[in-house]
């Protein structure tokens, strides 16, 4: 018999997701079945439940639902609750239990190329993606992290979470440029999705910053990669990331951990 899972989201039809885990599946003999289901968003919380009540194991949830799948959940973990969404569902005794894999997959695959203790870290953004990532990196034990936004209202909402943290406004980051350098530089926004260049300072990238984004594009660097090496910057996309996080979803519904290198080389 094949377990059933599903990746949920809006848009969908770009994710690898099925295909890792069918990677995943096939290193322990797992049979599975792994599909891609498009958000209807009215109906989010009902396709979750019809999910389940069909017979359905577990479910990944991305973009735009992740903090409507944490509040639908009876019980969820520490680093769901931190991060105030979750990407992974599975129900157990009875109950929709909640976890988010986001921070713990993107800190694992950053690691594969910087040091982050002691260092200096701008996040650009101040959305979801921050919020599921940040107490990942601050346990990390970093020099500084700064973030910073379009508009105040999200960052002093997590500065008051995150006391640690240092907040500014994108349109003053050419200022506090002058005051401060930085050792990575992570795109957390929306921009690399939506094909747009973000507007931050050139001087931004003097001093060779490591750059992350968040997000990916199929066979291509986002635009945020790509203006990042035009510099003569170490850059990298989300794909090491997502590859990491669903690792992590696998991880909780079956605790197997797989393989992910080859995996990363294949894809």
């Amino acid at each position: 018999m094949k377990l059933n899972y599903a990746v949920m989201g809006n848009p969908i039809a770009h994710s690898l997701s099925p295909r890792i885990h069918q990677l995943f599946a096939e290193q322990f003999g797992i049979k599975l079945k792994y599909e891609k289901i498009l958000i209807d968003l009215p109906n989010f919380e009902h396709q979750v439940i019809d999910f389940f009540e069909q017979g359905g194991h577990g479910l990944n949830i991305t973009l735009p639902c992740k903090g409507r799948a944490f509040a639908m959940a009876n019980r969820a973990s520490s680093r769901a609750l931190m991060a105030h969404s979750a990407n992974t569902l599975w129900m157990q005794g009875g109950e929709l239990n909640a976890d988010n894999t986001d921070g713990v997959g993107f800190v694992r695959d950053l690691k594969r190329y910087i040091d982050l203790a002691g260092k200096s870290i701008l996040i650009l953004g101040a959305g979801g993606a921050t919020r599921g990532i940040l107490s990942e990196l601050l346990a990390e034990n970093p020099f500084k992290l700064n973030l910073a936004n379009r508009s105040f209202n999200k960052i002093e909402e997590l500065k008051l979470e995150f006391p640690e943290i240092n907040i500014c406004l994108l349109s003053d980051l050419a200022k506090d440029i002058e005051k401060n350098t930085y050792d990575l530089v992570i795109n957390a926004t929306s921009a690399s999705l939506k094909g747009e260049k973000l507007a931050i300072p050139e001087t931004l990238m003097i001093n060779k910053p490591f750059c992350y984004d968040l997000a990916y594009i199929k066979y291509s660097d986002t635009l945020f990669v790509k203006w990042a090496k035009s510099f003569k910057c170490e850059a990298h996309d989300g794909l090491g990331m997502l590859v990491e996080q669903a690792a992590e979803s696998f991880f909780i519904w079956h605790n197997l951990r797989p393989e992910i290198e080859n995996i990363l080389r294949l894809l």
